[in-house]
């Protein structure tokens, strides 16, 4: 179905396009020769164009580059901002500390803390919170609690999850159907296998057959993946999860810093998933660093029971800026007024619409390719139908085809109506909205690789 030849003469067109149109973000990245690999984190490179664009400002689902190329912005922090940038309560919020109040960090509570534990438990059942700056600060200190309480050495992970910048989590399923690194794991500590074991998501049998070894303390998941594409749970797969990590005596911890796209509660309320851990970041603060885990009434009393571990100096894992007083007004500014139950509405509407185009334009063209959905969140790939374990998404990519898709879709956000006229000659345009501002440039809904675009409701559209 796909012409290499021509995916690539299109593609080194765009690349010459993309240049052309973002001089400046050019530069910016030539010259940045202090930073490792010339951006602050290195996943900024992750762009097929050569280099990343400059960001300059933004506000709702609105962004702009220092070239000052207008972008519909559907990736939005991969939901650290899921419900748009700069939220005028959050923003109202942080000024008000930042400004009025004083005093960014402490080492002391605010009252503003229990009421964000307080909606969190409303929101997610659990019935006890400690923050951190990052979800994997959270995941980690989750998996030092679990280890503490049960004595057991190992956690179970599903192939090609992410849970941030885990060690334990790089573990993949190996042609033997036994635990081996993830290709690309760089400076492991151990071998991963010494640390964790791996099954497939949505394959009982695979879970069952390593949670019989008897050496793990909990299952860290996803209830859907979706650093890989959304990979959805098939029917009784998440309530098979939790019977059989109670036969196993192994606890459960569910990571929804992703997945909270799902609704107000996430996937936990929504599917009533019952974990003994929970961990959430990024979207619950409006863009400002931030994590959290929650303990089960159970399992945060066996831990306080345990006079022999040292939950203060010893447990800080969250970091001394962890919960500090500018975090936590953002995390209730955006849990309040902005992730309300009328905002999920309106973001899961606008996801819908979004996705039912996407699948119009595959059938009409009959693409191999699928997408999925999840609340807030939808994700395609390459491939149909879409694939239901991490290594199937992983061994679905199409490093040329996503390549080439992510260049021509910044160039199509930004470029005249007639300058991509050769799209057609592999595929139709992007599905969107399209709308021409003053300069004459279309304007178009805009992802990252593989897709991730995330569905922000801006009052303001």
């Amino acid at each position: 179905m796909i012409d290499r030849n021509r995916l690539a003469q299109l593609n080194a067109l765009e690349l010459e396009t993309f240049a052309n149109r973002n001089p400046k973000s050019k530069a910016a990245y030539a010259k940045a020769d202090h930073l490792f690999g010339r951006v602050p984190m290195t996943w900024m490179n992750k762009k097929a164009g050569g280099f990343p664009v400059y960001f300059d400002r933004a506000v709702g689902n609105r962004i702009w580059d220092i070239d000052g190329n207008e972008y519909i912005d559907f990736a939005l922090g991969d939901t650290g901002a899921m419900a748009g940038h700069s939220a005028s309560a959050v923003v109202d919020a942080i000024t008000k500390r930042v400004k009025d109040l004083g005093g960014m960090t402490t080492m002391l509570p605010t009252e503003d803390a229990e009421w964000v534990a307080q909606n969190l438990s409303e929101r997610f059942g659990m019935a006890k919170w400690s923050f951190s700056l990052t979800a994997t600060d959270a995941n980690r200190w989750a998996i030092r609690l679990v280890r503490a309480i049960t004595g057991k050495p190992k956690i179970l992970f599903n192939a090609y999850c992410y849970h941030g910048s885990v060690d334990e989590a790089l573990i993949v399923v190996g042609p033997d159907g036994e635990g081996m690194s993830r290709p690309g794991n760089v400076g492991s500590p151990v071998d991963v296998t010494e640390t964790s074991r791996v099954a497939e998501f949505n394959d009982l049998e695979g879970l069952e057959r390593q949670l019989k070894n008897g050496d793990v303390a909990a299952v860290l998941m996803e209830p859907a993946m979706t650093n890989i594409g959304i990979v959805l749970p098939e029917p009784g797969y998440l309530a098979g999860v939790r019977e059989l990590t109670r036969k196993y005596d192994a606890l459960l911890i569910i990571d929804e810093t992703h997945t909270f796209s799902a609704g107000y509660g996430g996937m936990t309320k929504r599917d009533a998933l019952e974990p003994d851990l929970f961990v959430i970041g990024k979207a619950i603060a409006g863009g400002i660093p931030t994590g959290t885990y929650g303990l089960s009434e159970i399992f945060a009393a066996k831990v306080l029971e345990r006079t022999d571990l040292d939950l203060v100096d010893m447990g800080g894992v969250g970091g001394t800026l962890a919960g500090n007083p500018l975090q936590v007004a953002a995390m209730r500014a955006t849990l309040e007024h902005v992730l309300t139950e009328d905002a999920f509405e309106k973001m899961i509407d606008l996801a819908t619409y979004f996705t039912d185009g996407v699948n119009a334009l595959f059938d009409k063209y009959d693409l191999p390719w699928a997408i999925n959905q999840l609340g807030a969140r939808a994700e395609y790939r390459f491939a149909k139908p879409y694939p239901i374990t991490g290594t199937a998404a992983y061994e679905s990519a199409d490093a040329e085809l996503e390549d080439w898709e992510t260049v021509v879709r910044y160039v199509w956000l930004t470029s005249t109506r007639g300058s991509v006229s050769a799209l057609s000659s592999i595929i139709q345009p992007p599905f969107g909205r399209t709308r021409t501002n003053t300069s004459g440039t279309t304007v178009w809904a805009t992802s990252v690789p593989n897709a991730r675009p995330g569905f922000g409701f801006n009052s303001k559209s």
